[in-house]
């Protein structure tokens, strides 16, 4: 997959690439909704024979338009949306910066620049899909370009529910530990990848040993808690089952420390020290809380390990997590 990073003013011109259909749009998730956008535009290159593209943005604009709520963590971060978006076959990933320079462009000006000069022949994009200055640009007036032709995909339906698929909720579900919505929404399981550190080694001097994990990218965490998991050793492709704890551990800490990720694995005892790995999200179990005391902290895991064991028996090893 070729990338090509664009900013305001644009410096890079594409006169020599092939033409493509692209699917614009932040997608962050690659969710359901994202995954219709996305497949349209493949539908569409195969029967045009064009390149398959992607153009999205970075950051996500409310870091310049909504400074408030502005999102700087990721259910996918860039890196990783990127690599998902090279294994799904696509061709060019156009890049754009956002920046307060970029969010004031004239609509037109975008398309032309942007639309038009990166040799797109066909457009796929969301029914909300906005542009330019204040969001003034829509699919609407994307339809009065003759270089172009455009495709609207209509929302994507939560299971069970009219609401439409967005980030946002995914977002508030991960917030609320809703992980079946999630992972229905995503439709494959919410997951992480880091490096596998030195903690602080408490778990092991009561029977329950984890492997802490350093998140390798600023990824949007679900709420503090206790969750059944599967953990893959990215080097070798081996997935295991065990119970997640993420949070701030308050029987030993205030609630001032930076949340963590650590994970007891069922049935093993390797030192994995520095080994990459990927923690995939399967159901929350309960709330994280203040134990009195190293006995009743115990007592907790134990039960914690057994519910976590009953969650995933039907969860096969042999098979990607996705």
């Amino acid at each position: 997959m070729q990338t090509f990073r664009l900013h305001h003013p644009n410096d890079i011109k594409l006169t020599d690439i092939e033409e493509s259909a692209t699917a614009i749009g932040f997608f962050d998730g690659l969710h359901r909704g994202h995954q219709s956008v996305i497949d349209e535009m493949s539908r569409i290159a195969e029967e045009k024979g064009l390149k398959k593209a992607v153009m999205t943005f970075d950051p996500h604009p409310s870091v310049v338009l909504n400074p408030k709520q502005q999102r700087t963590t990721y259910v996918t971060p860039l890196d990783v949306k990127l690599d998902m978006l090279e294994k799904k076959g696509i061709d060019y990933c156009f890049i754009i910066h956002f920046s307060s320079s970029f969010a004031s462009l004239d609509p037109d000006y975008f398309v032309q620049e942007y639309i038009i000069g990166s040799r797109i022949n066909t457009l796929i994009a969301g029914f909300d899909f906005t542009y330019g200055y204040k969001g003034r640009g829509n699919i609407n007036t994307l339809a009065d370009y003759d270089e172009f032709t455009v495709r609207v995909i209509d929302k994507c339906e939560c299971s069970g529910s009219e609401a439409k698929i967005s980030t946002t909720k995914i977002r508030e579900d991960l917030s609320e530990g809703n992980i079946q919505d999630v992972n229905d929404a995503l439709g494959r399981t919410y997951s992480v990848s880091g490096l596998v550190v030195q903690g602080e080694k408490r778990g092991r001097t009561i029977g329950f040993p984890t492997a802490n994990i350093e998140s390798e990218y600023r990824y949007f965490l679900p709420r503090n808690g206790v969750y059944a998991v599967t953990l893959r050793l990215n080097n070798e492709g081996t997935l295991l089952k065990g119970v997640c704890n993420v949070g701030v551990k308050p029987t030993f800490h205030d609630s001032a420390v930076k949340p963590s990720i650590e994970v007891h694995l069922f049935d093993f005892d390797r030192s994995i020290y520095g080994e990459s790995v990927t923690v995939y999200w399967h159901e929350f179990i309960r709330d994280e809380k203040k134990f009195n005391g190293i006995e009743e902290l115990v007592a907790q895991i134990t039960k914690d390990k057994d519910t976590a064991e009953t969650l995933l028996s039907e969860v096969s090893l042999s098979e990607p997590a996705v």
